[in-house]
């Protein structure tokens, strides 16, 4: 299959760098801004220097409160994505999960590989957990008496 016949439409170059910039930077947020901005404003509606169960959900209110609509905005980004490069717009069960019968799930190959917005997110989340593992094993200090 062509090029040209996976993605018949080329305009809309713009757009579709605009729609990665801002899921990369949703996917960047989801692991840094949310978390820290929840943490700020537990500790800012507690007030406490200690750890107390109102502080913990708070922040944990927060976090779904923030999390939620960057997951709707990531979702509906790459369904916009789609649309601009031409991709079917198929079931969206990953194949792993899909039945072995094919005659059962006629469409089961429409939508094949990985769309640009997936690989960025994949990517962050890549980056996520290898930083925190650095960052665990290589420069937090241990809670523990020495």
């Amino acid at each position: 299959m062509h090029d040209r016949e996976r993605y018949p439409r080329r305009s809309g170059i713009l757009t579709r760098i605009v729609l990665a910039a801002t899921t990369a930077f949703i996917a960047v947020n989801l692991w840094t801004g949310a978390p820290l901005l929840a943490l700020w404003v537990g500790s800012k509606v507690v007030g406490q220097q200690t750890l107390s169960m109102k502080a913990v959900f708070v922040v944990i209110v927060v976090l779904a409160a923030l999390l939620y609509p960057m997951t709707i905005a990531l979702t509906r980004l790459n369904a916009a994505y789609d649309r601009l490069a031409g991709r079917p717009s198929g079931e969206d069960r990953v194949a792993w999960l899909r039945s072995m019968n094919v005659q059962r799930e006629p469409h089961a190959g429409r939508r094949a590989g990985i769309s640009t917005l997936e690989r960025i997110v994949m990517a962050s989340v890549y980056l996520a957990v290898i930083t925190f593992l650095v960052w665990f094993f290589f420069f937090a200090s241990s809670p523990l008496p020495h």
